[in-house]
């Protein structure tokens, strides 16, 4: 199996709802807060000066944005950013994974439940129709 494949289960709402949760202390620890400290920098700068305004919350993010672009552009190593499509996994990883995740569905008591559910509805269907079959003859 390769050792650079990574595999993130997200399980139900509690999944989605911490996905969300990191996605927006990301946005606010990587852009809000700079963008709030270069707002107090600037307006404590801008105290002694007449003619220079003082900015609120979006135009310290917006500066914030206009120095990190200014970095990319200037800084000496080049940002190289490169979209391409994965290679397919051989047969054998591919068997591998699904092993694996497999492995770890057998283990999971809500999944094993739900399994079960469902063959108890299926046995119950077939029965049904045999006394159907049986009451029509």
């Amino acid at each position: 199996m390769k050792k650079n494949c990574n595999i993130i289960q997200i399980k139900g709402i509690r999944g989605l709802i911490i996905i969300g949760l990191i996605a927006c202390c990301l946005f606010a620890g990587f852009i809000i807060f700079p963008g709030i400290v270069l707002m107090c920098i600037w307006n404590s700068l801008v105290k002694y000066a007449t003619q220079i305004p003082n900015i609120n919350i979006i135009q310290g993010t917006l500066l914030w944005g206009i120095i990190i672009v200014s970095y990319f552009i200037f800084r000496k190593e080049k940002l190289v950013v490169c979209v391409k499509s994965p290679q397919g996994l051989s047969e054998e990883e591919l068997k591998a994974v699904f092993a694996d995740i497999k492995k770890q569905a057998n283990e999971d008591k809500i999944i094993q439940t739900m399994l079960k559910a469902r063959e108890t509805e299926l046995k119950i269907k077939e029965d049904k129709e045999k006394s159907e079959n049986i009451n029509t003859k």
